[in-house]
């Protein structure tokens, strides 16, 4: 499949895209392009690629890193002159420096790319400049260029795919001898595509009342860290930094008025000492790492963050006194802090006490109601505590109000059959393979249910499951008409 995935992208843009993780160059919505891809077209293609990644790449499943990125990312979004555009935005467990746009709104972040941001304002910056990579209809425009191609040049495209389909090496080989000739011809459209995408996002970074001054800070640190490795950090490899583009955004940022204070998270120094605990190899190095930083700074750390960081280690390392005494300590400095509640009911599920554990999601529920961090861990909590009912029960409620994502239709698809509810169970687990991209699973799930279930749906049941499977057969059929599947 990546195989498959790399020659695609050749084949349209003649120009490296996954293999390099650097934006995928597919149409947008609502330009000269549309004839090419249909908006559909795209929203699907955008959906079987983030499909693909979720199976080739180590996606960080961390609800409330999740969360954060989903934060970050749609506060920016909001800010945009084209905000019609559904997004969505995830981390890789990969500590190299990079993010990368695809199809239908898809942003990935590397976890080297928050690890490295020196403030949320420039990690904002990265993800805006992804953002408006969509906004702007870059890739429409990349794909309406290459319709331009030579024939000749699409026929050695196409012979390359067919030699890939017999020696994937030799395909891969032949589509980057072809690719040689048509790259040269892009650099004057990337370049364009990327300062505008310094620009655009800039204006996301100002309305969205971040730093402006992020994007050009991260952009800096960046050209000069590389200065002292072999090769260059993968984003700046895929989204290439000259001097004047640099200066160009500096000035753009000096003509706009400085504010006494940007609206920053405390979100992003929490979140990024829990990625850099996970990305330790040994969890006692993560934990000599904490220890070594607050020992710099004698133990003052106003904002906890430090302490987070080391009891998060401590926990990895099985030290849990340890981190129980330090997460206490820091709930009595703000007992309201949600990431402070989460890392101390995760200590007592790490050691099976389980009603201590849930003590706490009560206590952090009471403040935080429909926040989705919190209510998958409280649910896998009770799954774990074998309460399926209650798990159940506040899985439901917040899908009253919430979209519903894989990891819930997971645990409610795991609760009702623990509950003893085998068909809520299979509609649950239906959903859960459509979401997938699995919409032949989906169907086959639901068709079960119907003709072999024991005991068999209700008249409320049936109905359901009837409106749902002809919604998945439809869809199954656009996926058909679009050759995003076979018959």
């Amino acid at each position: 499949m990546r195989t498959i995935l790399l020659l695609l992208c050749a084949w349209l843009y003649a120009a490296p895209c996954l293999a390099e993780t650097t934006t995928l160059d597919l149409p947008s919505i609502g330009d000269s392009t549309g004839s090419i891809f249909s908006p559909e077209y795209e929203r699907r293609l955008g959906q079987a690629f983030l499909n693909h990644v979720r199976k080739q790449a180590d996606i960080i499943d961390d609800p409330e890193i999740e969360t954060y990125a989903q934060s970050v990312g749609y506060r920016l979004v909001a800010n945009s002159d084209n905000n019609t555009q559904a997004f969505t935005f995830f981390v890789i467990n990969d500590p190299l420096i990079n993010a990368f746009a695809a199809p239908g709104g898809i942003v990935g972040l590397n976890a080297g790319t928050i690890i490295n941001a020196g403030s949320e304002s420039e990690l904002a910056g990265v993800v805006a400049h992804e953002i408006a990579h969509v906004t702007q209809k870059h890739m429409a425009r990349s794909a309406e260029m290459q319709s331009k191609l030579s024939l000749p040049l699409m026929a050695a495209l196409l012979g390359a795919i067919l030699i890939a389909t017999q020696n994937p090496d030799a395909g891969m080989a032949a589509i980057t001898a072809v690719q040689g000739g048509a790259a040269q011809a892009q650099i004057n459209f990337t370049r364009h595509n990327e300062e505008e995408a310094d620009r655009v996002g800039m204006q996301l970074l100002e309305r969205a009342n971040f730093d402006p001054q992020g994007m050009p800070g991260f952009f800096e640190k960046l050209q000069k860290n590389s200065r002292y490795f072999a090769q260059a950090p993968e984003f700046l490899r895929s989204h290439p930094l000259t001097t004047r583009r640099i200066a160009d955004s500096q000035a753009r940022v000096a003509a706009i008025p400085r504010k006494d204070k940007y609206d920053e998270s405390a979100a992003f120094a929490l979140i990024r000492a829990k990625l850099l605990v996970q990305g330790f190899r040994k969890p006692d190095d993560a934990v000599n790492h904490f220890r070594d930083k607050l020992a710099q700074v004698e133990n003052v750390d106003p904002d906890g963050v430090l302490r987070y960081g080391l009891a998060l280690a401590l926990l990895e390392d099985k030290q849990y006194d340890g981190a129980r005494e330090l997460l206490n300590g820091l709930l009595a400095e703000r007992r309201e802090n949600v990431s402070f509640l989460l890392a101390a009911a995760e200590v007592e599920v790490r050691q099976n006490r389980f009603a201590e554990a849930i003590k706490i999601y009560e206590r952090a529920e009471k403040l935080y109601p429909d926040y989705r961090p919190l209510v998958l861990n409280f649910s896998r909590t009770l799954l774990q505590a074998r309460q399926p009912e209650r798990a159940r029960d506040l899985l439901k409620k917040y899908g009253k109000y919430a979209e519903p994502d894989l990891t819930y239709y997971d645990y409610l698809t795991r609760a009702e059959a623990e509950s003893g509810n085998p068909v809520e169970a299979g509609m649950a687990n239906a959903e859960y393979y459509f979401l997938s991209g699995e919409t032949r699973v989906a169907i086959e799930r639901l068709r079960y249910i119907i003709t072999q279930e024991r005991p068999p749906p209700d008249y409320y049941q049936q109905e359901r499951i009837r409106a749902r499977l002809a919604y998945f057969e439809q869809e199954l059929q656009i996926e058909i008409d679009l050759k995003l599947t076979e018959r």
